[in-house]
Formats: structure tokens, sequence, C-alpha cells
């Protein structure tokens, strides 16, 4: 028998979705944290270290996904959920004491835990809607995501207020313990707000029942559509913060607040994106997710830069002397050479400043990248030069802005093809595995999790190969275009499976 849609189902939906927003928020303190620590001369970790410590609570909260899952499916999120959070508070509150990098990492495996929080919820939710609604339910649920943008956005104002603003540093060891009280409360409002639910065929399944699903190769498919969809997400909303802090000179308030331009529509939108799926399907939302995020990605690979090359120079026509050399000319005997200084290229004609540094926005608003060339007197005034002799050197200098407001567009959008994706992949879920939510969406949210753990450690490790931000980018659309190539050639196989079926249900049609 199917659930009904009751006032008590929107209830726990609401309890959920707060909870896990807590929880996301929780999860992820050490973009925002890590970057204070390091931003103001803290700890002076490098880039593959702020990786690891960004990444490290996400390893725990998607190892123990599955267990979780398997849990609230035998003993209800009622128990579960608030038990969840009463444990992750403690090492949250630990946080506070950590002063070496061994002991950051060990307090971010602890509260990484919130991040199991999504499998609790995923199985709870489930069981409190039909299968028509659960794509809408799931995808409602998943707004806690939103809970990073509380983060981004609401941990620098914090740490301002807790550091007075600058003056007391230390003052930073507040803000985990405010988050383990928020945990700690939110815990027992669920426990107090929630009824108890299971699944009917939970107290007989053994646990190799439980696992009998994970055979199957869709489910491996799901949770590598959630590594890039779920798992990117993670890691970008992270990794923005020091992102906008190297690559536009923000303060780490500034960069939390424009980050959220990214973070709130991917929270947001992956509702639409479950609700979508219901009314068109799952794989119709998840094309048009991967093929806009290739475009997208795309569009945010070019890096903020400044390149100079070597450009057409001038030569003597005669041999002579040289009487004359200034920033405007160059003159051998009676031979007279006007220099170029400044020849702009592209973008209307706009003038710019020679030596322009990436990391400044003073210069204006660009969208195309600029070219300007001039040249160089490599001699002076006395030098005996030949015919054909170089006289000045020419340089060509191409600016591209990689412009803040655009970059953030293409990433919003970004953000909303990767949470319309979040609620999409789910959809499938209790579509075809309705007695095994919490293992399925468990194993899922494992590889969707791990995403959000190897990510921005794979991020740090490009940064420090290459020196350049953008091979982030680089990375996500390689695992996007595997998503998108492996699901195209599933459904053309599906396709032409299902053809000859099509074709003999047509034929006796006519025939009768």
């Amino acid at each position: 028998m199917q659930n009904q849609v009751t006032a008590t189902s929107h209830k726990i939906l609401f309890f959920n979705t707060l909870a896990f927003t807590v929880c996301f928020a929780a999860w992820m303190l050490n973009g925002v944290l890590v970057t204070f620590l390091i931003d103001n001369g803290l700890y002076a970790w490098d880039k593959t270290q702020m990786g690891w410590l960004i990444g490290i609570p996400v390893l725990t909260g998607a190892i123990l996904r599955l267990p979780f899952g398997i849990l609230t499916d035998k003993f209800g999120g009622r128990f579960v959920f608030p038990a969840l959070m009463l444990i992750s508070s403690i090492p949250m509150y630990l946080v506070s004491f950590a002063d070496r990098y061994f002991e950051f990492l060990l307090a971010g495996l602890g509260f990484g835990l919130t991040g199991a929080s999504f499998a609790v919820g995923v199985a709870y939710t489930s069981l409190w809607y039909p299968k028509e609604k659960q794509g809408t339910a799931l995808g409602i649920f998943g707004i806690g995501t939103a809970g990073t943008a509380i983060t981004s956005m609401g941990a620098p104002v914090i740490l301002k207020r807790l550091t007075d603003y600058g003056a007391h540093l230390e003052g930073w060891r507040g803000l985990p313990k405010l988050y383990a009280l928020a945990l700690v409360v939110m815990a027992v409002l669920f426990f107090l707000f929630t009824l108890n639910k299971k699944v009917e065929s939970a107290q007989t399944l053994t646990l190799s029942d439980r696992l009998k699903p994970l055979r199957n190769i869709r489910v491996w498919r799901f949770g590598f559509y959630y590594f890039f969809t779920f798992g990117g997400f993670v890691a970008v909303s992270q990794w923005l913060i020091p992102y906008y802090v190297n690559v536009y000179s923000k303060s780490i308030a500034n960069a939390g607040l424009i980050a959220a331009l990214f973070i709130l529509p991917a929270g947001i939108l992956r509702a639409l994106g479950g609700w979508t799926a219901d009314k068109l399907g799952a794989r119709s939302v998840m094309y048009f997710v991967f093929v806009a995020s290739v475009i997208f990605l795309i569009f945010l690979l070019p890096p903020r830069m400044e390149l100079r090359s070597p450009g057409q120079g001038v030569v003597a026509a005669r041999a002579g002397t040289v009487t004359k050399v200034t920033e405007r000319e160059i003159v051998v005997q009676d031979d007279r050479y006007v220099l170029n200084r400044s020849a702009e290229v592209g973008n209307n004609g706009v003038k710019i400043r020679l030596g322009i540094h990436a990391s400044s926005d003073e210069e204006g608003f660009f969208v195309l990248p600029i070219a300007s060339f001039h040249q160089e007197a490599v001699v002076k005034k006395g030098d005996l030069v030949t015919r054909n002799q170089l006289l000045a050197r020419g340089m060509t200098q191409i600016y591209f802005q990689a412009n803040l407001w655009i970059f953030t567009a293409f990433l919003m959008i970004l953000g909303i093809a990767m949470g319309m994706g979040n609620g999409a992949v789910f959809k499938h879920i209790p579509s075809y595995f309705p007695q095994n939510i919490g293992v399925v969406g468990g194993l899922v949210g494992v590889i969707g999790g791990l995403g959000g753990f190897f990510d921005p450690i794979i991020f740090g490790y490009l940064l420090n190969a290459t020196g350049i931000w953008t091979t982030c980018w680089m990375f996500l659309l390689f695992v996007v275009l595997i998503c998108l190539v492996w699901m195209h050639l599933v459904v053309r196989r599906m396709m032409r499976k299902e053809a000859p079926v099509i074709s003999r249900q047509i034929d006796e049609s006519v025939a009768t």
C-alpha cells in the first residue's frame, strides 16, 4: 500500500530539511575556517594541506552514509537523526581546542559525520510520500544543502565579531562552539517534534539482503552521476572562498557573499530538479544537467591572465650611427624610425595600461581579451649599427580579465544545473529500489560524498602543480563528460532493446 500525503508528511519533511540544513552548514565549516586561519597568518598551510583540511570532513560524511542509511531503514529516522547530531557535536566542539595540523584533521574527521545526515534524511523522507511525489519531496529536502550558504555568508561575519574585527584572532575558537550548540539544539527539537517510521520489511531482511542491490551496475552509475552533481557542488562550495580571495583579491566575507550566488540557487533549485523529474522523467533532466554543465565549464576554463610575447620589431634600413633615442623615435644618421607605443586591439578600442596586474579590478569591465602592442629601443645614442640590425624590440601584451561578475554568472548557471541534477538523481532510487532506499541512497550518497572529499584535494594538487586556479574546472569538465557519455551509451542500448518490443506491440494493435 502506497503512502498518502498528510500533514504529518509535511511536518516530517520540514524537520528533516531543517536538520539537514544545520548538518550541512556544520559539514562545510572548514571551507571558511581554514581560509580564515591561513589568510590571517595563524597557520602556514600550503594549498595541498588546505585541500586535505577542506576535504577530510567530507570523507567521514561520505563513507558513513551507507551504514547510516541501513540504520535508518532498521530503526527509523526519529532516533538515528538526533543521535547523529549529538555525536557530531562533540568533535565539532573539540575543533576549538585544536592547534596542530593533525588535530584539525582528526576533528574534521569527527564532525564530518554530519554529512551522513543526507542518507538518513533521504530514507526517512521517502517513507512519508508515495512514489509519484518522492522526487519532489526529496528535492525539497535537498534544499538543506543551502546550509553551505549559511556558512559561507554567516561564518565570516561571526568570525569578525568573535575576533573583534581582527584585533583578537584567537577569538575564532568560539565559532566551532556555536556550531556544536546548534547541532545539540537541533537534535533535541527533532526528537521532540517528529514521529518514527521504518521500512516495513526492515526487521526480516538480513544484511546480505540489504546489500544485494549494490551488485547492480545501475546503482554505481547513479552514484557516479552524483559524484559530479553533489560531490562537485560540495567541493566548489568550499573551494570558492579561497578562489575568490586569491584570484579576485576579495576579503573572506565578500568571497563568502559572492560564493552564495553559486550555493543558494544550487540548493533551492534542487527541488525543481526533483519536481521536473517527476513530470518529465529523471533521464531528460540529467541530459539537460550534463549538457549545460559541459557548456559552462568550458566557459569557466580560461584563467584570469596577462600574457606577453615578442612582436614585430624595428630594424635598421642602412648602417650608421644612432643620433637620437626617445620613447617615440630612433634616429640613425638621416633615417628616422617611429616607435609604436600603444596600438590596442579588441574590446571596442578601449585602451589599457601596460603592466596591468591580473589581480586588479581597477581597469574596468572587460568582456573579451585585449591585445596591446608597443616597441622598446634596444640601442642607445652613439651606437654604431649595421644594416638589418634590431633597433627596437616589439612586445605584444594580451590581457584577459575573466571579469568577476561574468565568471560568477557562469558559475551560478553551473550551480543551477548541479542542483537540479542532485534532485533528479534521487528520483531514480525509489523508482528502481523502493524496498532498499536507505541502502541504495546511502551508497549513491557515499559516492557523491567521496566526490566532495577527493575533488578539493585534487584541486589543491593541480593548483600546486600548475599554478593555475582554473584547473579545478578542467577536472570537473573531465568528470561530467564521462557522465554524459556513459548515460548516453546506456540510453542507446536501452532504446535498441525496447525497439523490437514496441514494434511488435504496434503490429499486434494494427492486426486487431
